[in-house]
């Protein structure tokens, strides 16, 4: 008489199984859909859920990062090496080129570009003819992400209308859309900062240098800690202190990464995985309110960034 085992699974199994099963559906229902990767560790989780769902064949979509050149040099590095180790087709677009193009006009030589990638990401989606972005936002984020479904329905100017987007009962997901309409898709939508350094740390994923404590010169501006003298790929510095500032050194990781105009970091002495995932469980700051400048304009800032197409 054989005997059943029962196996138990962990939550991050739940929302591993979950991740894969939306990601399947989107390249089910869609013809022609990508994967934004910024080598950011949110997209780091979603190319091991893409991998678990589609290898050993290739990926159904290609991987594409809007770049806005104020990108941090660790992170490019790594976005360029980890597609190259995958073998998949990596299209990079930039911030620079639309402003080369006209279609991007910054208010001043030092404005933050990181808004400006919708304008970016939109002409990519018509020039590649992209019916749907799979991106890693997560709804702890911050409240406008909290509103959007998994399946994110944008119109034929690439914008969101909270009011107006599809009911998902029971699991079922409808990626289906007219000609110039988009999806953006959130396989990772219900993980929480914690359950993503916790996959990481089951997964042993390789992540950029500077979500680990390491000395950096910053400032402090309106309470906020602001690298400076930040080297681009091209060597130029940017984020370059303003008059009277003074320039300490201090230890600090980065919890997210982006524009480095906007991205903060914090003070930690977290340098492995492990320590993260403790300095995480204690903290009682969010993730982007901690280091996201740009969230910090206004209640609504994020909400009308996706309005106008934003990730």
């Amino acid at each position: 008489m054989s005997t059943l085992t029962r196996q138990t699974l962990s939550h991050l199994d739940w929302l591993e199984a979950e991740a894969i099963h939306i990601m399947r559906e989107v390249a089910g229902q869609c013809s022609n859909p990508v994967l934004l990767f910024s080598g950011g560790k949110d997209s780091i989780c979603m190319l091991r859920i893409a991998e678990k769902a589609f290898r050993p064949g290739k990926f159904p979509f290609p991987l594409m990062h809007i770049d806005t050149g104020h990108n941090y040099k660790e992170v490019v590095e790594f976005r360029d090496k980890r597609a190259a180790e995958l073998g998949e087709r990596l299209i990079v677009r930039s911030v620079e080129d639309s402003m080369k193009r006209g279609t991007v006009v910054l208010k001043h030589e030092n404005e933050s570009r990181n808004k400006h990638q919708s304008v970016t990401l939109l002409e990519a989606i018509e020039e590649f003819g992209f019916d749907a972005c799979i991106g890693g936002a997560r709804r702890d984020e911050e409240k406008a992400r909290a509103k959007e479904r998994i399946m994110s329905f944008r119109d034929e100017f690439g914008q969101w209308d909270p009011k107006n987007q599809r009911p998902e009962l029971w699991n079922l997901y409808n990626a289906r859309s007219h000609k110039g309409e988009n999806i953006r898709a959130f396989p990772i939508s219900n993980w929480t900062e914690m359950d993503v350094w916790q996959y990481i740390e089951r997964e042993k994923l390789e992540l950029p240098s500077i979500y680990f404590a390491h000395q950096r010169p910053v400032v402090i501006r309106q309470g906020a800690i602001v690298p400076v003298n930040v080297p681009l790929m091209t060597g130029e510095l940017t984020n370059l202190p303003k008059a009277g500032e003074e320039i300490v050194e201090l230890q600090v990781r980065f919890r997210t990464v982006g524009d480095i105009s906007c991205t903060a970091p914090v003070e930690s002495d977290a340098d492995t995985v492990e320590k993260i995932v403790l300095e995480t469980a204690t903290t009682t700051i969010t993730e982007r309110g901690a280091t996201r400048l740009d969230d910090q304009t206004s209640e609504a800032s994020m909400e009308q960034r996706k309005k106008e197409g934003y990730f």
